[in-house]
């Protein structure tokens, strides 16, 4: 997807000379203007672009509000009353902030999802599914970070249950468990010095989550983009130029998607939040319920599942680590779950299980909970470690078209009986 045809032409004296010595405007021209596209992308291909507009909100709206935060013990969560009442727009930054991160959470599933369902992730793109995998990875741990910074009750204890978790490794090396939550901890409880490293860490992984959607966006433009049929471009035809044709969809779709943000902004910016989370930190009271946000209930959930504490531990990280081997367990030729018939009743019963698991993760570890926990996680396993090798040999695929244009121009009918159901198979891009 490199060699495409370059339209730009520099304006002016100043544009030549620069675009001789260091022709940065060339290269994003080519990059964001001229950049083929598969011509038959949907509305789910614009997440990518509304992902890329909310990461740069929250290190904006961060940095903002890092120069009035006070990463303090006894100060952390006066001084985000203070950025509420005192600053000027305060209220509206940390607003943004806040319900930024779910809306985050929101765009990344949907864009996961739409990767599982179109086989986004088989060959060439593994690296990009992988490096993805690795960018919500970076994404989690900031989230967590951040949950802290408010020093609520929920904040509090939740910093004290999750970095609890780490002292389940006493049980394979003895005393290394113990070792890392006391790093974690800074001392032999959490405090000041807890809430410091997390806020300093809060503060640097956006940084490195940018570097890596630089790489994803790298690998990206090197592969090309996947599209509904799952075939790869064969042709120019197949193609439209990524502006204004797909910068047109992605702003309309990133308008619709800053309504739903706004709603939430200005109407019920702590719907999204835990009531308990509203209370002042108090090591002697411990709530009722403690539960993390609802972005990781299902992991949450997982850990849960599980009557071992370390097991529980390797179940909740290996949910999000058997994500980056989706490309080598997924044996199917075709790469769309459009001409899929089998693979795509599990998919939605997969899509269920998250949904369930969300669900079950903000109840009570207690009676049938506790049991359609374990039933559910149970699936989600069994999705990538049976469904998806199994299915991929025993399945039939439907008739595919023979090229994304007969896809849009034909109706997409399967190209009139004759196309082959071989045309969609994930087969390493030919140079």
């Amino acid at each position: 997807m490199q060699g495409h045809e370059d339209t730009y032409k520099p304006n002016g004296a100043f544009g030549k000379w620069m675009d001789e010595r260091l022709p940065i405007m060339r290269l994003l021209h080519g990059q964001v203007v001229d950049f083929p596209t598969p011509r038959n992308l949907n509305y789910l291909w614009t997440f990518g672009g509304i992902l890329t507009f909310c990461l740069v909100a929250q290190i904006v709206t961060g940095i903002v509000l890092a120069m009035h935060y006070v990463p303090s013990a006894d100060a952390a969560f006066d001084s985000v009353q203070h950025i509420k009442r005192d600053v000027n727009y305060g209220w509206l930054m940390q607003s943004l902030h806040a319900v930024g991160a779910s809306m985050f959470f929101v765009a990344v599933y949907i864009h996961i999802f739409r990767g599982l369902y179109y086989g986004s992730y088989k060959a060439p793109r593994e690296v990009l599914w992988i490096l993805g995998v690795f960018i919500f990875l970076a994404m989690m741990a900031t989230g967590f970070l951040g949950y802290t910074l408010p020093w609520g009750q929920m904040s509090f204890w939740g910093v004290t249950v999750i970095t609890n978790l780490f002292s389940s490794v006493d049980e394979v090396i003895p005393g290394l468990g113990t070792l890392i939550v006391t790093w974690l901890w800074g001392g032999y409880s959490v405090g000041g010095a807890t809430l410091n490293r997390f806020y300093s860490l809060h503060y640097l992984l956006p940084f490195v989550i940018f570097g890596l959607v630089a790489l994803h966006i790298w690998a990206l433009h090197v592969t090309g983009q996947n599209n509904p049929t799952g075939l790869e471009v064969k042709s120019k035809s197949d193609t439209v130029p990524m502006s204004p044709f797909a910068v047109t969809k992605d702003l309309f779709a990133l308008a619709v998607f800053l309504i739903l943000y706004a709603w939430f902004v200005f109407f019920a910016p702590d719907y999204l939040g835990h009531a308990d989370n509203y209370i002042p930190a108090n090591p002697l009271v411990t709530p009722a319920h403690i539960v993390p946000e609802w972005y990781f209930l299902p992991f949450y959930a997982i850990l849960r599942a599980i009557p071992s504490k370390l097991g529980g531990v390797i179940a909740m990280f290996s949910a999000v680590a058997i994500l980056a081997f989706v490309p080598w367990l997924d044996w199917s030729r075709t790469r769309s779950a459009k001409y899929r018939p089998m693979f795509k009743w599990f998919f939605w019963l997969f899509a269920f299980t998250c949904l369930a698991l969300g669900y079950l993760g903000a109840m009570p570890a207690e009676g049938s909970y506790v049991t359609w926990s374990r039933i559910f996680t149970a699936y989600y396993f069994m999705f990538f470690i049976l469904v998806l090798p199994i299915i991929g040999l025993i399945e039939t695929p439907s008739p595919t078209p023979n090229s994304i244009s007969e896809a849009v121009l034909g109706g997409d009918h399967g190209g009139g009986g004759h196309a082959s159901s071989d045309a969609a198979v994930a087969e390493p891009e030919k140079r």
